[in-house]
């Protein structure tokens, strides 16, 4: 009797480590470093909630990044990149409404072609997170027919 008190207290320990742990990265809000351009058409889409499991990967398949459009004018050549700053790897990564482009462990790049006016742009990337306290990425966007600035700034942490 006394071992499966033992043996009980022992998962309810457990239990309850893994769920603190899993609350470690409970919500993650977008953090604009640079001013997107006034002439600029295109959102950025990013999470602002997700959670990590006690290996620090983001449950769910990943996080997903991408642009959205807001006018009805298309656009040539649209590459949309993520970079790890701090504290990001990246793993299998899938796109959507383009085709992934460039993909190592700190980089992801999505492209297309034509990118069609009230369109979106983006991709799906397992992510781990070294710390779940202190982590940053950027985006960059490159494409023809409009004003906006490469830098669009970070998110994280």
């Amino acid at each position: 009797m006394n071992r499966t008190r033992t043996a009980v207290a022992a998962l309810v320990a457990t239990g309850v480590l893994t769920t603190a742990q899993l609350g470690l990265a409970g919500a993650a809000s977008a953090a604009t470093v640079t001013q997107k351009s006034a002439g600029c058409p295109l959102d950025i889409v990013y999470p602002t909630r997700f959670y990590v499991d006690h290996n620090g990967w983001v449950t769910g398949g990943g996080l997903y990044f991408g642009i959205r459009s807001k006018t009805s004018r298309s656009y040539k050549n649209v590459t949309f990149t993520v970079t790890d700053v701090r504290n990001l790897r990246f793993g299998s990564a899938t796109a959507k409404g383009g085709r992934i482009s460039h993909k190592t462990s700190k980089t992801v790049s999505v492209s297309t072609r034509t990118f069609k006016g009230r369109a979106s742009l983006g991709f799906k990337v397992r992510t781990h997170l070294l710390n779940t306290r202190n982590y940053k990425l950027k985006f960059t966007l490159h494409g023809s027919g409009w004003r906006c600035a490469v830098g669009q700034g970070t998110w994280g942490s």
